[in-house]
């Protein structure tokens, strides 16, 4: 029995009487002939469009998936790989297409909890979210059942739970032969109905070994021939709290969008932040912003700033605890930090107001706080007026 072909009466065929399994031969047709030359004429004319991502989307309307492939998302545990997913799944349901959504981890009332938190309508889950959650590998009878949904031309497939989906096959995970079969059984079905096929995934828990992989083997990287997104979790998700990840492009077969996103060091561009804002246990708020561009001339302005304005609080606080008046070199002893940051911070307070400089005596500069009104100045230490 072939998967090779959705429109082959192995996943279209009409069911058999109740009880009674199909006979293979009965409902097979002939996988479709890849190894015979293919048409180049719209490569060489120049009419070839290289494959857009139109599934989900950004909060700016930049795309997420590619339809017709497959796609991935990896991340540790509770990194909001979910949370992304859903979101994709939100968009593609109050667009009016269909979605679905194969479960191997949790169970219905855990997602579709999450995609009413997110703000989904009954009626339209009702209508176009078609969950499923296979408890075994299935049999003709269950391939039928998945090609009437395929029928509906989802425009999103999201396969959560890759490690256990391969187990219901029988397949090893770390097996690379397994990965590229437990995709020709399942995913490129999916994939060749037009639907953009996202599979959630696992990474390995050592950051130094994963680079740009998933848990497993490597060839679920190399058989990937869409976008794989990395979450790097920055905020812990919850209830009540406002959760943070960072998403990452591992790969973009079709190379569409890292021109989206901003460069990094570790090779993975930055493409989004998802953010989702728990505002009670009945509604969460979900976004996927787009990166923001830090000029590098800025951050190093603004680390300056941030260190000056620590300066100054720490100089006031050196004033404040005096007995009398500071010299610059009471308050340059008193305060740790570079001479040259500290005579700035110094001479940025006396401009602003916040410190008064008053002549003293040999020259010297001495420095108070403004007295309450109807109050005095400082009167000089004694070792500073010495």
């Amino acid at each position: 029995m072939t998967y090779q072909d959705i429109e082959a009466p192995v996943w279209l065929g009409e069911a058999p009487p109740p009880g009674q399994p199909p006979a293979p031969d009965e409902h097979m047709e002939a996988a479709p002939r890849t190894w015979a030359a293919q048409d180049l004429a719209d490569v060489l004319n120049g009419t070839y469009r290289p494959a857009q991502p139109t599934v989900g989307r950004r909060d700016d309307g930049v795309g997420l998936f590619y339809p017709g492939r497959v796609n991935s998302v990896a991340s540790e545990s509770e990194a909001g790989k979910t949370w992304f997913a859903l979101i994709a799944c939100l968009q593609e349901i109050n667009d009016g297409n269909h979605v679905i959504y194969l479960d191997f981890e949790d169970d219905a009332a855990g997602v579709v909890g999450r995609l009413l938190l997110l703000g989904a309508h009954r009626d339209d889950v009702f209508a176009y979210f078609h969950y499923v959650r296979p408890e075994n590998t299935p049999t003709p009878i269950d391939l039928l059942d998945l090609a009437q949904l395929l029928k509906l031309k989802p425009t999103l497939a999201v396969v959560d739970g890759v490690t256990e989906a391969m187990s219901l096959f029988g397949l090893e995970l770390k097996d690379n032969t397994d990965v590229a079969k437990f995709g020709r059984l399942l995913l490129r079905p999916l994939s060749e109905s037009g639907a953009a096929v996202v599979t959630l995934d696992h990474v390995v828990k050592s950051v130094e070994n994963r680079g740009r992989y998933s848990l497993g083997g490597v060839h679920k990287l190399n058989g990937l021939n869409g976008v794989m997104y990395m979450l790097e979790n920055i905020r812990p998700f919850g209830v009540g709290v406002t959760g943070k990840s960072r998403i990452r492009i591992a790969k973009d077969r079709p190379a569409q969008l890292r021109k989206h996103g901003l460069p990094h060091s570790s090779g993975l561009h930055w493409f989004a932040d998802l953010v989702v804002k728990s505002e009670s246990s009945e509604f969460a708020d979900g976004h996927l912003y787009p990166p923001v561009q830090r000029d590098e001339d800025d951050t190093k302005a603004k680390a300056e700033q941030e260190r000056i304005a620590e300066l100054k609080r720490k100089i006031l606080e050196a004033i404040g605890r005096a007995k009398g008046p500071l010299s610059g070199k009471g308050v340059e002893d008193r305060v740790p930090g570079k001479a040259a940051d500290k005579r700035m911070a110094l001479a940025e307070l006396v401009d602003e107001g916040r410190v008064i400089a008053t002549p003293g005596p040999r020259n010297a500069t001495l420095h108070s706080l403004p007295a309450p009104s109807g109050m005095g100045g400082q009167q000089p230490d004694e070792e500073e007026a010495e």
